[in-house]
């Protein structure tokens, strides 16, 4: 911000260069992604993974995405950009957590378990099971997307990070997990 309140848009960050008063900078909508190197104005790649759960936990699926990412242009060119991951359902969630400790996961699920209990009967949505309301309760407080940088081709995960798929259902289920790359 300068001392005026005038917010100075540098030129490279694809926007028109001038000053502009107020929050939202104008998009010069020609040349907005202008800046970018060319393959990153290639469309996204899209792919869907399916998951078979043996019902409730926590299920790695980190190889299987790794087995995506490898397989982009984005790996193949040693690029870097993002990949987005989206589970199409409401009683189920994605996480980030630790996957060298079982008992880390193990702590979680018993956590959450105690959190949002089967047991209440408090719910009107109960036409699919006891542990259909539950689950939908801790799919919002866990969430159903991540985004996960991709650097030089591969996933920045830290040294003991793994991605899950948190299955909140007793039953198996067949679950879709949409995986969107960028870059």
């Amino acid at each position: 911000m300068s001392p005026e309140g005038l917010l100075e848009i540098p030129h490279w960050v694809g926007v028109r260069h001038t000053k502009h008063i107020g929050p939202k900078p104008y998009l010069d909508t020609t040349s907005y992604l202008s800046f970018l190197p060319r393959h990153i104005n290639d469309k996204p790649m899209h792919t869907t993974l399916t998951i078979a759960t043996k019902g409730q936990g926590l299920h790695e699926i980190t190889d299987e995405v790794h087995a995506v990412i490898h397989g982009s242009t984005v790996a193949t060119q040693n690029r870097s950009g993002l990949a987005h991951l989206f589970l199409t359902h409401t009683s189920a969630s994605l996480i980030i957590q630790e996957n060298a400790d079982p008992s880390a996961r193990r702590d979680l699920e018993r956590w959450l378990a105690a959190l949002v209990p089967e047991e209440q009967n408090d719910f009107s949505h109960t036409t699919e099971g006891p542990d259909d309301m539950p689950a939908h309760i801790k799919s919002a407080l866990t969430g159903c997307s991540l985004t996960i940088p991709i650097l030089n081709g591969s996933l920045a995960l830290g040294t003991w990070q793994g991605i899950y798929l948190w299955e909140h259902r007793r039953a198996p289920h067949r679950r879709r997990v949409i995986i969107s790359i960028v870059g």
